[in-house]
This record gives C-alpha cells, sequence and structure tokens, in this order.
C-alpha cells in the first residue's frame, strides 16, 4: 500500500495481516466440488480425428514408417555417439534396437 492507505496496482487491497485463507475469513463459503465429464467431448474429438486422417489411412504402414525413421535417426553414429546411445539403452532411456547397435 502506498503511505496514504490506498492499494497501488498489483497489491491486494487488504494489508498482509488481514489476509489468509478463504475459510479463516468471516462469511466465507465452503469449497465448491466441480466434476465435468469430458468423455462426450473426448468422443467427438477422436471422431474428428479419424475423419481428418481418411479412409485410406493405415495404422501398420504409419507404425512401419515411424520404425524406419528411427532406424534412420539412429544409424551411421560415429563411436562417441554409439557409446552415448548404447548408455541410454543400458539406462532405460531408449528401447533396444535391432541387434543391440544402433545402425542394426
Amino acid at each position: 500500500m502506498s503511505s496514504d492507505g490506498v492499494a497501488l496496482p498489483a497489491e491486494p487491497d487488504e494489508p498482509a495481516e488481514t489476509r489468509g485463507p478463504a475459510a479463516d475469513r468471516p462469511g466465507a463459503s465452503a469449497p465448491v466440488a466441480l466434476d465435468i465429464d469430458l468423455s462426450s467431448h473426448e468422443m467427438l474429438r477422436r471422431a474428428h480425428v479419424m475423419d481428418a486422417l481418411g479412409p485410406a489411412w493405415d495404422p501398420l504402414a504409419a507404425l512401419r514408417g515411424e520404425e524406419a525413421a528411427y532406424d534412420l535417426l539412429y544409424s551411421g553414429l560415429s563411436a562417441e555417439q554409439q557409446r552415448v546411445y548404447d548408455e541410454l539403452v543400458s539406462a532405460g532411456v531408449l528401447p533396444r534396437r535391432g541387434g543391440g547397435h544402433a545402425a542394426a
């Protein structure tokens, strides 16, 4: 607050000693549980996604393409990159691919 007792912008209107949890204030109402069922919205969202993908979408082809992209991503690693890759695999950060080497 300013010296004349007026609250400055971005400051609460009440002095700090009077502020506290709402339950401690006189006339405060109890918290209210709020439940929102989004299942119908989720079903609508999924329907829109499937509509956008179209009838020609092939999930197996998409998965094969993703696997090919991962194989390409981890191929041709230098010795240092391969060492880091192997450490990440052994730590469980990355899944093991191929014969234990990134290029496999």
